[in-house]
């Protein structure tokens, strides 16, 4: 079944995350789409795409560029239920241990006739309408990149050029949920109360308390490297913003006498 390999990692008595299920695609729907950014082990970015009533997915660790020139690793992934999609929170421990949220949501287009052939050929093109990415895309396997040879799971996300493509870093300039507009510490400081007394009481014991403790200390880390970077960019601005031009001092006329 297309969700065993998603639920035998996971135990939901322990992780706020859907069990789910198969969902029928209701006839003339829309297909979603949507982003999660998940910091975990180390930050990533989801890509999740609605086919066939779940979630395709594929991990981005530097996350979407909006530049066609730059080619991202996308590790394909599990299928997710397409409830996930729109989930934010907190996942105490186990599998995925961290803090999820929303980075963007929307609808997709395939641009490939035959979805299914695309993804066994490996080169399945899309359009997105998100809040943050759009235009034309593409997910391209390839072999051996990252260090995963030969397995099919190394796929490179790429930016088609059009109108939704540029230079600008998105993930730097917009950095929050399009859920709840918060950051990891806006979501962790949300649920963490509820979180931390209900594994407190005993349904998660001393290992999900010192996983919690140390999601704590990631998300304080991340928080603080994210406001140097911003200070970063604001003085940069600043120091090459132009002056004004000196305003010179009109002479004083001297009165005849």
């Amino acid at each position: 079944m297309a969700l065993d390999e998603y639920r035998a990692k996971r135990d939901f008595t322990r992780s706020p995350e859907p069990k789910g299920g198969r969902v029928a695609r209701r006839k003339g729907a829309s297909l979603f789409f949507c982003v999660q950014k998940h910091l975990a082990s180390s930050l990533h970015y989801d890509l999740r795409l609605e086919w066939d009533g779940v979630l395709l997915s594929w991990a981005v660790p530097k996350g979407p560029s909006l530049d066609p020139s730059v080619k991202r690793l996308a590790m394909h992934v599990e299928d997710h239920p397409v409830e996930y999609g729109e989930f934010e929170g907190v996942i105490p421990d186990g599998y995925g241990a961290g803090v999820v949220l929303l980075w963007d949501r929307g609808t997709w287009v395939p641009e490939s006739d035959d979805v299914p052939a695309a993804l066994k050929k490996g080169d399945l093109k899309f359009r997105l309408d998100g809040f943050k990415l759009k235009g034309s895309w593409a997910l391209v396997r390839t072999r051996g990149y990252g260090g995963s040879r030969g397995d099919g799971r190394s796929w490179l996300l790429i930016k088609h050029r059009d109108d939704w493509s540029g230079e600008i870093d998105i993930t730097e300039f917009a950095p929050d949920s399009v859920k709840s507009g918060g950051s990891f510490g806006d979501v962790l400081t949300e649920e963490l109360p509820d979180v931390w007394t209900s594994n407190r009481e005993g349904r998660g014991g001393g290992d999900t308390m010192a996983s919690l403790t140390e999601i704590v200390k990631k998300v304080e880390r991340f928080e603080r490297e994210r406001a140097k970077r911003e200070k970063g960019t604001a003085s940069g601005a600043r120091a090459t913003a132009p002056r004004p031009a000196a305003q010179k001092t009109p002479a004083k006329r001297s009165r005849k006498r």
